[in-house]
């Protein structure tokens, strides 16, 4: 397939032309994309919204349906319009899944989605309630509305995910004739983290993408589109393998890209997350060089519209969204034994931001979740906690107070309310073991080791912990051709548990030292998606390998063993830090106030920049040799 030149595409980009230099027919047409919408139903901080006012919030799919409506109108043009994938998981409307509901691709269907891909959220419950949540959405005879690509994902046979007949690309004939081909896939780094997608395997992508793209050839497809939940540096990787692909649509790690990206003649875009953006692509395609050509610069057209209050609502999706909101509102009144029963009530106030970022590294809002799973699971369990951790990959956001300095359940049961348990309900539950002080230490290792290979996901917050570490020391090298790294176990420069209670402070006096060598059990909450995660480092270095035990420290036989019930029901993540939240002191007579403490960090995990490890042998080499030249032999 023959290409349009680089220097083409880009000087069409940058509007230094505004007609192609060669005379031809341009057959025209736009996309819109969004990407990683989880759950999203109303816009944030939903404590501010005012539904038909002015006001600052961004997303929503009324919104997004009346851009789409408004687009629809002023063009004579096909108009195609796709999701990148993760459309499920997140806020806590995807809970609805669990009651036999599907909100998100139900109200995608009406607003005319040609096609989603199928992203790791999708899994957040499992395939068999992935599968479940399909058919209620409608599937298989639903793919005529919406199609659902999946190109490199397999489901085992006889599963149920392989009734819904996911499609490994579509071919959508356009009002001018134009045929555009379409696919997806999943990313590597996608599923990774999505440890509850077994039995359902994945294929390499790249060879994927390749035999896609001949099918597509085959049968006619003209223009070239990959729906990738990937990641924009994954997807880079895809278009210089398959360099045939015209456009990447992608998803998975949140970025806005307000300007396209060009790998060779492959264009890559991606709308943020949370549908507080949408991406418009206004696009021409010449048959003559078999190029696409983006017109947006030379319209002088945006490439990303943000969805706050100018864009007007569509009345008949805001009603469905009306419906799925009493519905869950519901739902959380019975999950909470009423003591929560609306998701636009407050529940917390602050007066500042407890943000989930720098990467990498400790924060405020890590901070205040794993206090929360601590001091809660000791009251739950009835048993002093001595630490708690939580992988950044589960914190969704920051706590950042509305107009009125509060923050509504619903913002906050955003940030935490992923995934669920053996119960099939909604949240990840808390899971409680033992663990010697020698094996705690391994799980900050642990921590430094996975974050520094596999990025922030990997990084556990914690509560009851200060550490002193440089993660230049995690890895000691990594080993040429094979791509092996060899973790050191040597990370961790200096550990302490904080033997006071309540929030953990900063003061000397309440900490002890932990030692390698420390065989004392101590009490460790944490969450069901963290379990699995453990013994998978100790399978791959042994040296690492942690035991979970019980309290008399005995290995516990299944993780199932480790979950805390509270009323013969699992008690969840999300629970743990709304009433966390509640217990706070209440600040001239309105809501639970954020103490002062979680405005201060890094006060637990401190970097510190040590002598690489491998300059220590040619440090001891070195020292040899001068004292051979001034002792005397």
């Amino acid at each position: 397939m023959k290409h349009v030149p680089v220097f083409f595409l880009l000087t069409v980009f940058f509007g230094i032309f505004a007609v192609p230099v060669f005379s031809e027919e341009l057959i025209p047409f736009t996309i819109i994309h969004t990407n990683d919408e989880h759950s999203s139903l109303v816009p944030s901080l939903y404590v501010d919204y005012k539904p038909g006012e002015q006001d600052p919030t961004v997303g929503g799919f009324a919104r997004l349906s009346g851009f789409v409506n408004e687009i629809r109108s002023e063009k004579d043009e096909p108009i195609l319009l796709f999701s990148a994938g993760d459309f499920l998981g997140g806020a806590p409307f995807a809970w609805l899944a669990l009651e036999g509901m599907s909100p998100e691709l139900s109200i995608m269907q009406k607003i005319g989605y040609d096609a989603a891909v199928i992203g790791n959220h999708e899994y957040d419950y499992g395939p068999e309630q992935l599968a479940s949540y399909l058919r209620d959405a409608g599937y298989p005879k639903a793919h005529k509305h919406t199609a659902l690509l999946a190109s490199n994902t397999h489901p085992p046979p006889g599963h149920a995910l392989e009734e819904i007949q996911f499609k490994d690309r579509i071919i959508i004939e356009l009002d001018n004739g134009l045929h555009v081909g379409v696919f997806g896939l999943i990313g590597k780094d996608a599923v990774q983290v999505a440890p509850f997608s077994d039995p359902v395997s994945f294929s390499d992508q790249k060879e994927a993408a390749q035999e896609q793209v001949s099918y597509l050839k085959e049968e006619g497809a003209e223009v070239i589109i990959l729906l990738s939940h990937s990641g924009v540096e994954e997807e880079k990787v895809i278009a210089r393998h398959v360099p045939e692909i015209h456009l990447i649509i992608g998803g998975h790690c949140h970025t806005l890209l307000e300007d396209p990206v060009l790998e060779g003649d492959t264009v890559i875009v991606q709308a943020g997350s949370l549908l507080a953006y949408a991406g418009l692509l206004e696009l021409s395609y010449s048959r003559k060089r078999d190029s696409l050509i983006i017109q947006n610069q030379v319209n002088d057209t945006p490439f990303v519209k943000k969805l706050d209050s100018s864009v007007p609502l569509d009345p008949d999706i805001h009603k469905e969204v009306e419906g799925y909101t009493h519905s869950l509102n519901s739902l959380i009144k019975d999950m909470t034994d009423s003591r929560f029963t609306d998701i636009s009530e407050p529940v917390l106030r602050t007066e500042f931001t407890l943000p989930h970022r720098p990467r990498l590294q400790e924060t405020p809002f890590g901070n205040f979740v794993t206090d929360a799973m601590r001091i809660m699971g000791e009251r739950v369990t009835g048993e002093p906690v001595d630490a708690a951790f939580q992988a950044n990959g589960l914190l969704r956001g920051s706590i950042i107070p509305g107009e009125t300095g509060t923050i509504s359940l619903y913002d906050m049961l955003s940030l935490v309310g992923l995934g669920s348990g053996p119960d099939g309900r909604a949240g990840y539950p808390l899971v409680s073991f033992y663990l010697t002080g020698s094996d705690v230490l391994k799980v900050l290792e642990i921590s430094a080791l996975l974050s520094e290979i596999l990025g922030d996901s990997y990084f556990l917050q914690a509560s009851g912990i200060r550490k002193t570490y440089d993660p230049n020391r995690a890895v000691l090298f990594t080993v040429p051709y094979l791509d092996l790294p060899l973790p050191t176990g040597r990370a961790v420069l200096h550990a302490e548990l904080f033997t006071g209670s309540g929030i953990q402070t900063e003061h000397d006096e309440a900490y002890t030292p932990l030692e390698r060598n420390d065989e004392t059990l101590y009490h460790i909450i944490s969450d069901y998606y963290l379990i699995p995660f453990l013994p998978m480092v100790g399978d791959l270095v042994s040296s690492l390998a942690v035991t979970l035990r019980d309290e008399n420290g005995e290995p516990v036989e299944s993780p199932e063993n480790t979950i805390i019930y509270t009323s013969d029901r699992e008690y969840k993540v999300w629970e743990s830090v709304v009433e966390y939240a509640a217990s706070l002191p209440v600040k001239e007579g309105t809501y639970p106030q954020v103490p002062s403490e979680y405005e201060k960090y890094p006060v637990r995990q401190t970097q510190q920049q040590t002598l690489p490890l491998l300059l220590y042998p040619l440090g001891i080499i070195l020292i040899t040799e001068i004292l051979t030249q001034i002792i005397p032999s």
